[in-house]
């Protein structure tokens, strides 16, 4: 069986080879294209589909599972013995998440007539609750003093410190941003707005911050009037700070967030999520609402937003100083 799960690209990516492990092929006449579809035709986005396939890969090399003829003798018992097994090696939202892998690939066929029940339904994941985000964030003034120490000499400069600015001002996903194009700067009766298009498939409209309208300005305007569907941030060619015609990725946009964030002195090894709860946590700092920033930030839950929202860090450290055993 080879350990390698590839799919056919479903954006302009390199030529992918089609794999279906031999487990998967002896199942049923149908097990391989179904098992392909489930990947190809139910996850949209790339990186959901990636970690999917990883999990779903790892769980077929798992001992017990690798030594049997196909999909159709996979039981209850062998989903739980992984889930107890990588559970000794990830993070309990780990297991979790590819345990939903599982569920979700053995419902897919079990729907579709090449498995009669799915052996991960009744497989219980670890309990894990967060009430935090583990995501390091910036204070107001130390975003602010990372976006004005950006130099505004170069194309490639005036581009980092817009997408930062997008970021922080519009709580956008790194993807989302450097998803987006020219025409996604969209004017209306007099305003701006930012089109991002985020998870799955879902357009997301936010109003631009008069402090990120003078970023963007400056930067399209040394940029040039591109042509409308253009990338709107575009990645650099080599050392020589210009922009080439190609999009940034957000790999290249987290190594551009690290050299900025070392150059103006951040201590804490931030990302491109950084920004995300930044932007949040300033909003409510500055008596914004809950409700009003689950709806900014295109959450589908206000649990979700409040794992972004670390006022209380401050209110935690003061309370803790005033132990004082000496």
């Amino acid at each position: 069986m080879s350990d390698d799960l590839q799919l056919p690209a479903l954006a302009p990516e390199p030529t992918a080879i089609f794999i279906v492990p031999a487990i998967v092929a002896d199942t049923h006449r149908d097990a391989g294209e179904r098992f392909l579809e489930f990947f190809a035709a139910t996850i949209r986005n790339p990186n959901t589909r990636a970690a999917y396939m990883n999990a779903v890969a790892d769980f077929l090399r798992f001992a017990p599972v690798a030594d049997l003829g196909s999909l159709a003798e996979v039981r209850s018992i062998h989903v739980s013995a992984y889930v107890e097994h990588i559970g000794e090696r990830f993070a309990p939202q780990t297991v979790k998440q590819r345990l939903a892998a599982l569920r979700g690939l053995f419902d897919w066929l079990a729907r579709h007539g090449v498995l009669e029940t799915n052996p991960a339904a009744p497989v219980r994941g670890p309990a894990y609750t967060i009430r935090r985000g583990k995501t390091p964030i910036l204070t107001a003034a130390e975003a602010k003093r990372l976006i004005e120490s950006i130099e505004t000499d170069s194309l490639v400069g005036l581009r980092d410190r817009a997408l930062i600015a997008v970021m922080v001002y519009s709580f956008a996903r790194v993807s989302a941003a450097v998803g987006m194009d020219v025409e996604d700067l969209v004017q209306t009766a007099g305003r701006s707005w930012l089109r991002l298009h985020e998870k799955g498939g879902k357009v997301h409209e936010m109003p631009v911050h008069h402090r990120l309208l003078e970023h963007l300005e400056a930067y399209m305007g040394a940029v040039g009037p591109p042509a409308p569907k253009a990338p709107l941030f575009r990645a650099a060619i080599g050392r020589t700070g210009k922009l080439g015609a190609e999009r940034l990725s957000r790999h290249d946009a987290y190594a551009m967030v690290r050299r900025r964030a070392t150059k103006a002195g951040v201590v804490e090894k931030i990302g491109n999520h950084s920004f995300r709860g930044t932007g949040i946590t300033t909003y409510l700092e500055n008596e914004g609402t809950l409700e009003l920033a689950q709806e900014m930030a295109n959450h589908a839950s206000p649990r979700t937003t409040k794992l972004y929202d670390r006022r209380g860090d401050k209110i935690t450290q003061d309370a803790v100083e005033r132990i004082r055993i000496e």
